[in-house]
Formats: structure tokens, sequence, C-alpha cells
């Protein structure tokens, strides 16, 4: 008869833990995801954008220097910005406008900060093609693409030619009575 060891369990070696040889297995399964990941990150890293990118995602501006009836163009992010400050007119106009045939539509109040409605902010990138508009070319009052025709009333919207989308608004917020901040 053999030698036997009460309580042993004769599936396993002599010499062996089973617990043992399980925290084996975790710790190097571990050790090779840390492995991994480690490897891995700089690669995703890389992908975030660049200092000088995320210095461009907001931008303030001095309202100031703006008159009535004026717009400044400022870069924002690579594309051209418009600040308008509109006239009385111009408000009218666009308000009047409001349930006319528009093919993106949108009313005038949408277009702008409550409270604000001399202040028209809009990213200045036509939106048939890219190009950017002119203020005041128009059949509208507003902004003319020259490069394709299209027309865009004095709050921004389309209202002839081959753009299919208003200007667009970007997120803003007015940070005092004199200074915006964009993005």
């Amino acid at each position: 008869m053999a030698d036997t060891v009460v309580g042993a369990n004769p599936e396993h070696a002599a010499g062996e833990d089973p617990n043992r040889r399980d925290f084996i297995h975790i710790a190097a399964g571990v050790a090779a995801v840390g492995a991994v990941a480690g490897l891995a990150w700089p690669f995703i890293d890389q992908m975030n954008p660049a200092g000088d990118t995320l210095a461009l995602a907001s931008v303030e501006f001095d309202l100031t220097k703006v008159e009535a009836g004026q717009s400044v163009t400022i870069k924002w992010r690579g594309k051209p910005l418009f600040i308008r400050h509109r006239t009385g007119a111009e408000i009218a106009s666009a308000i009047k406008d409001d349930h006319a045939a528009l093919r993106d539509p949108q009313t005038d109040e949408v277009r702008h900060k409550p409270g604000k409605a001399e202040w028209l902010i809009l990213v200045g990138t036509c939106t048939h093609l890219g190009c950017v508009p002119t203020f005041g070319g128009g059949d509208y009052g507003g902004w003319f693409c020259p490069c394709h025709g299209s027309h865009y009333d004095t709050s921004g919207r389309i209202r002839k030619g081959p753009a299919p989308k208003n200007l667009a608004v970007p997120d803003y917020a007015f940070l005092s009575d004199t200074k915006v901040k964009v993005g």
C-alpha cells in the first residue's frame, strides 16, 4: 500500500499548492494587461489636440471696438468668425422675415442671446462649399457669397442660392456687457 497523506488531494503533485498556482496566473495576467496599457498609452495620447489647437478652442473679444452697423471678422479655430453689431433696422428686418419661406427655418430670436439682439455672432463660412461671404452684397441686406451666389439675410439665414443651411451660430457667452467669449 502506498504512503498517502491524510487530507491530501491525489490529483495534485506532491508539494504543489493550487492556491499558489492560481495567484501566479492572475499576477501574470495583470502584469500583461499593465504592459499592454503602458505600450498603448503613448499612441493614444498622441491623438489628443496639440497645445496650440487647445489655445484656439475659445476666444474672448472686446465688443467696444464695434460700433452699431459694423462687423468685425476674427479668427477662431482656423475659421473666420463674424461679430456683427446690428442696427435697429437690421433687427427689425430679421424679425419681419421670421415667417418667410426659409430653406433652413429658424427665427431671429434663436440666433442670438436673449436681450442681446444687437449682437450677432456667426461662423463666417458659407454652408455650400466653405467660402467666406461678404456683408452687404446680398439681396436681403445680409451676407453674400460671391463664389456661388448664396444670399443670407441680416440674421445669417440662407435665403437664395445653393447653400443648404444658415450660417452657423457658435457656442458663446457674454462675460460682461462689453466682452464675449466664443467656444
